[in-house]
């Protein structure tokens, strides 16, 4: 696009986000050697340096999310053992099935507002050993909740779910792809979130910008495991130090500024909560998400979403009547009232249109 004011705004993930020169100068300089061997200083460097700030004795560099919540079930499960997390858990909805596929587990979901859910209901969900059942093994808690609204866990309850799977034999995994955006919104350090679990995820490719990444952290037996399957799952990579190093720039200079996201979200949804035709649950919005639900007098998500497009503003229906909006690094404060202009317009040309 030729000048700014025409230029897209993108909404649709902080996925989307850019490596900034800075970044792209880091990734440049990095020294490397080869990962697969276990000698390039630079993927070495982030992996002890995410092991100490999440309170673990080691973690492990992955390409992806997805492999790094897989790998860490892998590492937990046996095939035909049961996995327990909210049903609207992103190992359900957006990691292709892995867990049946790769490793033979069953998953079981929970309901609970804002993809939260308790101790209690881990008791209830809980299957004994017995030959007539798949045995439950792992609890998953996704913090923050991404279809929950970018919803932050209580630290007490996350912690109480953790040791009720402790106490019932079972191990617990945080799925922290937005730790930091948790962790900021609280004041609450990562190592503290992840204190009462066995292995933690963590992703550089959301909210703090970086091109490709996340990591796994937990014990060193249990990261001997990750390491293992994440060879086997084809997420070994060589001269990866060039991908460790946007990541460590990210955590050097990005974690802060998603409170500058998070004010972006805030401002959003308190505009689009005016919109007639629009509704959004406030007390959702923590970090930086923005759901919102369409009447269906205005259209579909999907249609919508079809003319915010047009209009000059990508985001996602993720639902028949629902869009999320995520806000990022690449969206400038001049987006964001842009981008409420751009709602309220195509608010009221759908509603005249109806």
């Amino acid at each position: 696009m030729s000048t700014l004011s025409n230029r897209p705004i993108d909404m649709r993930s902080d996925t989307v986000t850019r490596p900034t020169r800075a970044m792209r100068q880091a990734m440049a300089d990095a020294e490397v050697g080869d990962d697969v061997l276990g000698d390039d200083p630079t993927i070495i460097k982030l992996q002890e340096r995410i092991a100490a700030m999440m309170g673990k004795e080691a973690a492990v560099f992955v390409p992806s999310g997805t492999m790094a919540n897989q790998t860490a079930i892998r590492a937990h499960c046996e095939s035909g053992d049961e996995v327990i997390c909210h049903e609207n858990g992103h190992i359900i909805h957006y990691e292709t099935g892995s867990p049946a596929a790769l490793s033979g587990v069953m998953v079981k979901g929970l309901s609970g507002r804002h993809g939260l859910f308790t101790a209690h209901d881990v008791e209830a969900a809980f299957r004994p050993r017995s030959h007539h059942f798949s045995w439950s093994k792992l609890v998953i808690v996704e913090n923050t909740n991404n279809r929950g609204g970018g919803t932050i866990w209580p630290l007490a309850q996350a912690e109480a779910v953790a040791n009720k799977a402790h106490e019932l034999g079972l191990r617990a995994h945080l799925d922290g792809a937005r730790i930091w955006n948790a962790s900021v919104a609280t004041g609450i350090p990562v190592a503290t979130w992840a204190r009462s679990f066995d292995t933690i995820s963590c992703c550089f490719s959301k909210g703090l910008g970086a091109p490709v990444g996340s990591a796994v952290a937990g014990s060193k037996e249990l990261i001997t495991r990750v390491h293992r399957f994440r060879k086997m799952f084809g997420g070994t990579m060589r001269q990866s130090g060039i991908l460790a190093a946007a990541a460590l720039h990210a955590l050097d200079h990005h974690v802060d500024r998603l409170a500058d996201d998070h004010a972006a979200a805030k401002k959003l949804a308190d505009a689009i909560s005016t919109i007639r035709g629009l509704a959004v649950d406030m007390e959702a919005v923590q970090t930086n998400m923005v759901f919102f639900d369409v009447d269906p007098a205005l259209g579909t998500a999907a249609q919508f979403c079809d003319r915010l497009k047009a209009a000059g503003l990508w985001v996602l229906a993720s639902g028949p009547q629902r869009i999320r909006a995520v806000l990022h690094l690449d969206v400038a404060k001049t987006d964001v009232d842009r981008a409420i202009s751009i709602i309220a317009s195509c608010a009221k040309t759908a509603s005249a249109a109806a």
